[in-house]
């Protein structure tokens, strides 16, 4: 026998020295525990550790044949459950994309030194290749478009199968996928195409079903970082879009040669990764379609991940002989052009490492003077319509309240709505309210109008919620703090602000936003107040005159202006520093 040569290594983690034990040994020398398991595998040498296990290669004494042993070492129920899972859908799954496991593949070993205790163990087929993790070291610029087409495919024929017995991976990466190069068609380095794509790991795979999902309960928070989707972050319910999320990133690190999160925009966290590479249009799509954070926008099965995937080859295939000339062409100019770039970047280098360094410390310098310079303008911008927002809706709040019987009739109405809701209280309602309410409205609309902070247009939306804030900032002024200070609006200010910036449609971090705008604004009226250089409370007279308008004018164009400012700090500074900091 070839092994007999080799030494044995024993699987006990507590065992002082487990290695080496002479071939033969049915129990090793140090601890005792058993060394030929199940009277068949005979465990040879580790190969890592992955998770809450440690990897062995095992020589397999019945079929003459290398495999890999897993042996669970973490000492938890919820370790051995995932273990448990991972063995149940192995053996479940005949599959040449997943590793092969026998009948009596999973077993138990029993120990007795330095402590009784049970190892859970799994015997799997050995993959003998490289996972796609270390084929990009071939590659640092991104693997070529046909190879990671090729890998595509079989993934998704993989989890077709997967997901046809309600199993998903929950795990998809590049160190995950490992091609077979021993088949005998295949040549080194996978670049045939005809290399086998296994998917490995299933320690956290689970089981799914259409009812689960739609239920709102959460499953065990387990993800990597970079690959898995937000909802998979945050312990919610997961389903087979998962995996594309997962996949739909894999394939773009394989096609660019980047870590996914190296390639997000620090603003939105999308992915901008196209323009680096020229591939399919359609290839490229389907990716961006995958790796939406809206599991709604994910393709819903494989099947439609497959079919699409054999129109982008068919299409590919079918081209005729121009344009093969024309895609020859382009590539030779292409590396035309690199290698012209690379030999002025190595003439610019031998000339003066210092010009170079001070040029790119100029370009660095100038491109941070032209962001900051643009977000400057576009929030100046939204301070400007913000402002004028403000103070339209304040004076057309005021002609409808003071000027039109109208507003009488509204006041009115309100009042006997609140007395209904209410009964046996005497709401005091002053026609003011509406100065106010129009005034939210004017708000609402000078920002949406203004677009500046990548929020949605949805004035409908933004005017309803603008008009209840500044209406319930009316009632905390009047009703809850003193009439004789300026904590009244300083208390308006933190009510309505914050809550009618809570409904402009900001695409992520809401309640970064509505703390920095509500409480910004505040401290900066109250800094004016403290200086008096702001009146502390204003009231309207019975039957006001027009020169009565301009200080509550003055106020709700201030509350604007501030709201704006500090929505543009959030924006530029404080979001994008949470988003380089890991918060997504």
């Amino acid at each position: 026998m070839i092994y007999a040569r080799f030494k044995v290594h024993c699987i006990n983690p507590d065992c002082q020295r487990p290695y080496p034990q002479p071939w033969g040994n049915k129990f090793c020398n140090s601890c005792g525990a058993p060394l030929q398991l199940l009277d068949r595998y005979v465990p040879l040498q580790p190969l890592g550790s992955g998770g809450f296990a440690q990897i062995y290669t095992v020589w397999d004494e019945k079929n003459q044949t290398e495999k890999v042993l897993k042996v669970l070492v973490e000492d938890s129920p919820k370790a051995l459950e995932l273990f448990t899972q991972e063995a149940a859908v192995l053996g479940s799954l005949l599959h040449p994309g997943v590793p092969r496991v026998e009948a009596d593949g999973y077993f138990q070993v029993n120990l007795f030194n330095p402590k009784r205790r049970q190892l859970a163990c799994l015997v799997m087929e050995k993959i003998n290749g490289r996972t796609l993790e270390e084929m990009l070291k071939d590659y640092p610029q991104g693997c070529p478009e046909n190879l990671v087409l090729n890998w595509f495919v079989q993934v998704v024929k993989i989890l077709q199968e997967l997901h046809k017995r309600q199993i998903i991976h929950r795990d998809i990466k590049p160190s995950n996928l490992m091609l077979d190069t021993l088949l005998p068609d295949a040549l080194p380095q996978g670049g045939t195409g005809k290399d086998r794509l296994v998917l490995i790991d299933f320690g956290g795979a689970k089981q799914f079903s259409a009812s689960k999902l739609r239920s709102q309960s959460s499953s065990t928070r387990l993800f990597s970082s970079g690959y898995s989707p937000p909802e998979q972050v945050t312990g919610g319910n997961v389903g087979p879009q998962a995996d594309f999320y997962a996949l739909g990133r894999t394939m773009i690190e394989l096609l660019t040669g980047k870590y996914p999160p190296e390639l997000e925009d620090q603003q939105t966290g999308e992915l901008r990764w196209r323009e680096r590479v020229n591939i399919n249009p359609q290839l490229a799509d389907l990716l961006n379609e995958m790796v939406q954070e809206n599991v709604r926008s994910r393709p819903t099965n494989a099947a439609i991940i497959q079919r699409r995937l054999t129109k982008i080859i068919q299409a590919s295939s079918q081209k005729g002989l121009f344009s093969q000339l024309r895609d020859t062409t382009k590539l030779f100019a292409t590396q035309v052009s690199r290698q012209s770039t690379l030999l002025k970047q190595n003439v610019k280098q031998a000339g003066s490492d210092l010009t170079q360094s001070v040029g790119q410390t100029t370009f660095f310098v100038v491109k941070t003077i032209l962001k900051v310079f643009q977000a400057c303008v576009a929030t100046i911008w939204a301070m400007i319509l913000t402002g004028a927002g403000a103070f339209m809706g304040a004076i057309a709040g005021f002609i409808l309240a003071y000027r039109t019987s109208l507003g009488k009739q509204i006041v009115e109405l309100m009042r006997y709505q609140v007395n209904e809701l209410v009964p046996n209280t005497q709401p005091v309602f002053g026609a003011d309210i509406l100065v106010f309410i129009f005034a939210g409205l004017g708000t609402a609309w000078g920002l949406t109008v203004s677009g500046c902070f990548g929020q949605r247009r949805r004035f409908l939306v933004a005017s309803l919620m603008s008009m209840i804030s500044y209406g319930f900032g009316w009632l905390v002024l009047h009703l809850i703090t003193p009439n004789d200070s300026g904590e009244g609006l300083v208390a308006f200010i933190l009510v309505a602000v914050s809550l009618f910036t809570l409904s402009l449609g900001l695409r992520s971090h809401h309640l970064v936003y509505t703390v920095v705008a509500s409480f910004g604004s505040a401290i900066a009226y109250a800094v004016l107040i403290f200086l008096k250089l702001v009146p502390t409370i204003w009231q309207f007279s019975l039957q006001p005159s027009w020169s009565e308008l301009w200080t509550p004018v003055a106020f709700f164009g201030c509350v604007g202006t501030f709201a704006s400012f500090w929505l543009g700090i959030s924006y530029y500074i404080i979001v994008p520093g949470l988003r380089f900091l890991g918060w997504r």
